[in-house]
Order: structure tokens, then sequence, then C-alpha cells
């Protein structure tokens, strides 16, 4: 099991720079465990990123940016340092091969989808006319 360290940074430091788009692929992602999300480096071959990246190509502040995207969503948009954030540094040592910090992570993107989820006012069809 990893440390919490690692998801209470996503969750607090992660989670409200991104995007319901980023959020939303990031979670497609994790629950399938899809090659395309990689360790160890930014990018690879696009469209084959880390976490920071794949939700950097959802960004509008990112979007346009190719390998460098996950560096400068992580730095300039979350306001962390790629080389010392807990996440990072976790992912890198073991990816998708860490079961744990993959399903922490999935779990954390459910949770927050539902709760922004909560925050969008929905009719009632009861009461609306």
């Amino acid at each position: 099991m990893p440390s919490p360290a690692p998801i209470i940074e996503f969750q607090t430091q992660w989670l409200p720079h991104v995007t319901n788009s980023g959020l939303m692929r990031l979670a497609e992602l994790l629950s399938k465990a899809s090659p395309l999300l990689v360790h160890g480096t930014f990018s690879r071959a696009l469209p084959m990123g880390c976490l920071a990246s794949h939700i950097a190509w959802h960004h509008p502040k990112t979007c346009k940016l190719d390998s460098e995207a996950g560096v400068i969503w992580l730095s300039k948009v979350a306001g962390l340092n790629p080389a010392t954030s807990t996440l990072i540094l976790e992912w890198d040592e073991s990816g998708l091969a860490n079961y744990g910090l993959r399903m922490q992570l999935l779990l954390a993107c459910e949770t927050e989808i539902d709760r922004r989820h909560a925050l969008v006012p929905v009719d009632d069809p009861v009461t609306s006319s």
C-alpha cells in the first residue's frame, strides 16, 4: 500500500486545478490500466504521457503543448515542483504496476467527479413544470 502522502497531494494540490475533461480522461485511463498512461517520463510518443501530461492536455493553459505539457502544468498551473512532487516520485517508481496507488488515484478521481456533479444544480422533475 502506498504512502497516503501522494494521494493527499493529488487531492489537495492537483485536483483543484484539473478540468472536468482532464479528470474524466484520467479516471478512464486509470480504470483501464491504459498503456497510454506511462511512468518514468512525462511523455513518450504522443499520446503516451504520465498523470500530469494527460491532465495538461485537457487544460486550457497547456492543451497546445506536447511533451512539455505535464511539467508546465505542474509548475505553472498547480504550483508544484515536478522534481519533488510526492505523487510524481511514487508514480515514476512503479506506475501502473502499483495497483494500490492506481486504485487510490481512481477512487480519488471518482470521488471528485461525484463531488463536482453534486455541485451542478439538476432540475427536479417533480417540481419543474
